[in-house]
């Protein structure tokens, strides 16, 4: 039990103009911009988080957000997907909300026996907002807009498209301790019980789909949560021992990470709670500054001088 995935830990996209996409999540979806700081690999350009009132892992969605950013392309050896846990009763509020801020969005509809709303961000990036059949326990970030009856609770689950589901399907049984849980024609949803939340993956088959490309409007990862740096570890051993090219261990200031890309071809990131969203900003200031990783903050009035003003 200790070596199994415990659920999601954190989804990130790609965007294009920072202040539309956190106008989107901040001020539409309702959620908490939790954290600012800058992608480490391009400094130049942000890294947005948004979750619940702490960044509790399985809520916490994040993007690069690049202003002049291509449109990806949707296809295989994607995440092509994300599920967004609400409670019954709310999709009419957000089909109304959604449609009063010019999103397209349709009536519900079933999927595996759950009402959703699906819909896309500004970016392109298909969401959808799902009745989840068992009540979900955690405690949503509210807003003067967005109420607890209606708020987003996390992520509920990500679907990842496929030319073959079944590589997939074995690093998230063997590797990762999932189950399958039911099947509905191409879609196969694996299950984890050691979360409450953020515990589903669904597989859709789309063999003959050509491969997608990652840029705006597209899910850059899925990270995997753990609780610390000791089953971090196990949980590489088990990686590379299936023959799978894993990364060392990399230190992302709020978790520290591996990735490793999965036999469907959609990058995979393994992340710890520790240290926490906290680590640099008191609970009470979550968001309100520009945070930067120890080797960028002597360049921060060049890059303050860069990056865009967000309002």
């Amino acid at each position: 039990m200790e070596d199994r995935i415990l659920g999601l830990h954190h989804l990130t996209a790609i965007a294009g103009p920072a202040q539309r996409n956190y106008d989107f999540y901040r001020h539409v979806l309702g959620l908490r911009f939790i954290k600012k700081t800058v992608n480490f690999d391009d400094p130049s350009t942000y890294h947005f988080y948004f979750g619940d009132e702490v960044g509790s892992a399985g809520t916490i969605l994040t993007f690069f957000p690049w202003e002049h950013a291509a449109q990806g392309r949707p296809g295989t050896g994607q995440a092509s997907e994300i599920g967004y846990s609400v409670p019954a009763g709310s999709l009419d509020f957000w089909q109304q909300r959604l449609a009063a801020h010019g999103v397209a969005v349709g009536p519900p509809e079933a999927r595996l026996g759950e009402q959703q709303l699906s819909f896309r961000d500004p970016d392109g990036l298909p969401l959808a907002l799902i009745v989840s059949k068992t009540p979900d326990p955690r405690t949503p970030w509210t807003t003067a807009e967005v109420s607890a009856d209606v708020a987003l609770r996390g992520f509920h689950t990500v679907t990842l498209t496929l030319a073959d589901p079944a590589g997939t399907a074995q690093v998230l049984t063997d590797i990762f301790g999932y189950t399958l849980l039911e099947q509905d024609g191409a879609r196969t949803r694996y299950a984890t019980d050691t979360v409450a939340g953020a515990a589903l993956i669904d597989l859709l088959a789309a063999p003959g789909t050509p491969p997608g490309t990652v840029a705006a409007g597209s899910v850059h990862h899925v990270a995997f949560r753990v609780q610390d740096d000791a089953m971090l570890l196990r949980l590489r051993e088990r990686v590379a021992r299936s023959g799978l090219s894993i990364t060392p261990q990399i230190d992302r200031q709020y978790f520290h990470s591996l990735y490793f890309r999965e036999p469907g071809g959609v990058l995979f990131e393994i992340a710890t709670d520790n240290p926490g969203f906290m680590v640099d900003e008191p609970l009470a200031e979550l968001g309100t500054h520009l945070l930067l990783p120890p080797q960028y903050e002597k360049r921060r009035t060049q890059l303050e001088a860069v990056l865009p003003k967000i309002s």
